[in-house]
């Protein structure tokens, strides 16, 4: 583990300017603006088309602050939930009206690799990407996010990334709420680094690369503390953490349990009851919540486990801070919104498809690697690596066979690593040897990585050679210096 100094010289070296900038989110405590809901772009709607564009913007955090400069998918900042339907053909268009080459990654979608949208897929300024994707997997919630190599986390961090749901009928007939906006809420969470001129902040030295871009102001749906009206009943909130860098430990104020129906890839077999859940950068939980009682809520955050490894004090929001615990989102129940009465939690969700560890024609090992410089980790911060090896774009690291089975131990090196997959969902064997608990028990293609952990992966995409699919740390600063490398199904 780095120590205690190590990161204190980490957090002295950073050139923030202070906290000054949070100003805006601390003047008033109170939640005093509505939560932002991304307008529902159905691609059924639109005669089967998806036409995103990815721009330059100008957006205001909170009520007081003054706007930044930020980037985004058809808007200012963030992009539409989008939906698309199973088995139901769309076109996507992506246009690029930046002024540096930029991608669009479908995260958790189960595309072949030319569709996939990684790091291979630059669109060049002023021009646009087109293709007919086709998507053939259970419901779920998941995202879509710039990935172009050696420029993902700034790009991300200001803003372009967005929700997307794949829905194929289940979750209506199950009874989960599903009224977009009212009953069935996006929960994007982030932190941003406002600095004391009001600007919003991204640095890539080395503190930020040894462990993540990390803010200084809690940040949901590109707004802070927003307010959510709701029914007096059960509400789903599809939680994305959307941060760079920052794992968050989430709960409400008061300590009500909420029901965990879904992770990266899908329903659960049943509905788990937690009174507090983990994710980190690219997880994505489904929870639902019932506020038949009227109670007013606040959905909040604990401290980022990462900082109790990283063991540092220093000035609040620097990066390397390792936690900002607070409010995130404020919840009232309004008597003007009608209640669905069919909506429900249901005792069971969905079984998963069985896979038996015994199929798997391989066993590899997946070491998420900083390895530090000759000067301490200071200065440009610590190699990033796979197994050792930096990422390289020409290289191909694993040749898994198309429709087999594997299983990967992951471990990590210092601070925990999200580690995530393209084009393949896995199964949590284990974590330091122990069953993972129920709600990491089903499809997922993120996992924090603080202990070894076993995973079963299934790979039923084909890869075209041009465009082979990635894995990496999703931590975006560790993946974009180095942190991933690829494979190719044969």
């Amino acid at each position: 583990m780095i120590g205690r100094r190590g990161f204190i010289g980490l957090a002295g070296a950073s050139v923030l300017a202070g906290r000054a900038g949070r100003a805006g989110a601390e003047e008033g405590q109170g939640f005093v603006q509505p939560l932002p809901v991304p307008p529902l772009l159905d691609v059924r709607d639109h005669g089967g088309r998806l036409e995103l564009v990815a721009r330059h913007g100008s957006h205001r955090f909170a009520p007081g602050m003054a706007p930044v400069e930020t980037m985004g998918y058809s808007a200012d900042y963030l992009g539409p939930l989008v939906r698309v339907h199973r088995g139901e053909p769309y076109r996507v268009t992506a246009t690029n009206r930046l002024d540096v080459p930029t991608t669009v990654h479908w995260h958790g979608l189960l595309v072949p690799s030319h569709l996939d949208g990684g790091p291979h897929h630059f669109i060049a300024p002023g021009s646009s990407w087109e293709a007919e994707m086709v998507v053939d997997q259970p419901e779920a919630t998941v995202i879509y996010h710039a990935h172009p190599h050696g420029d993902t986390a700034r790009q991300v961090y200001r803003g372009l990334a967005g929700m997307m749901i794949v829905e194929d009928g289940t979750g209506a007939a199950l009874g989960l709420p599903h009224r977009y906006g009212i009953d069935d809420l996006p929960v994007v969470l982030q932190d941003r680094y406002f600095n004391v001129a009001g600007g919003m902040t991204y640095l890539d030295n080395g503190p930020a690369r040894a462990i993540g871009m990390r803010g200084n102001t809690l940040v949901v749906n590109g707004a802070v503390r927003p307010l959510a009206r709701v029914p007096a009943g059960p509400v789903r909130l599809r939680l994305l953490n959307g941060a760079n860098a920052r794992t968050f430990d989430v709960g409400f104020e008061d300590g009500r349990t909420f029901h965990v129906i879904a992770s990266d890839g899908g329903y659960l077999a049943a509905p788990v009851p937690m009174q507090r859940v983990l994710l980190s950068p690219g997880e994505r939980f489904e929870i639902v919540a019932d506020f038949a009682d009227g109670r007013p809520a606040v959905l909040t955050t604990g401290r980022d486990p990462a900082g109790d490894v990283i063991g540092m004090g220093g000035p609040r929001g620097m990066p390397g801070e390792p936690s900002l615990p607070g409010p995130l989102l404020g919840i009232e129940v309004a008597a003007d919104i009608a209640l669905d009465p069919a909506a429900r939690l249901p005792a069971a969700l969905v079984a998963p498809v069985p896979l038996d560890p015994a199929t798997a024609v391989e066993r590899r090992k997946v070491s998420l690697d900083m390895i530090p410089n000759h000067d301490g980790m200071r200065g440009m911060g610590p190699m990033m690596a796979i197994n050792g090896r930096v990422y390289d774009m020409h290289r191909i690291d694993f040749t898994p066979r198309l429709g087999s089975t594997e299983i990967w131990r992951l471990t990590g090196n210092r601070i925990p690593h999200p580690f995530h997959i393209h084009g393949a969902m896995f199964r949590i064997l284990s974590i330091d040897g122990a069953p993972p608990p129920p709600h990491l028990a089903g499809d997922k293609d993120t996992v924090l990585v603080a202990r070894p952990t076993d995973i079963l992966l299934h790979f039923s995409q084909p890869t075209d050679r041009h465009f082979p699919f990635v894995f990496h740390c999703h931590l975006l600063e560790h993946e974009q210096h180095g942190m991933m490398a690829q494979y190719l199904t044969v």
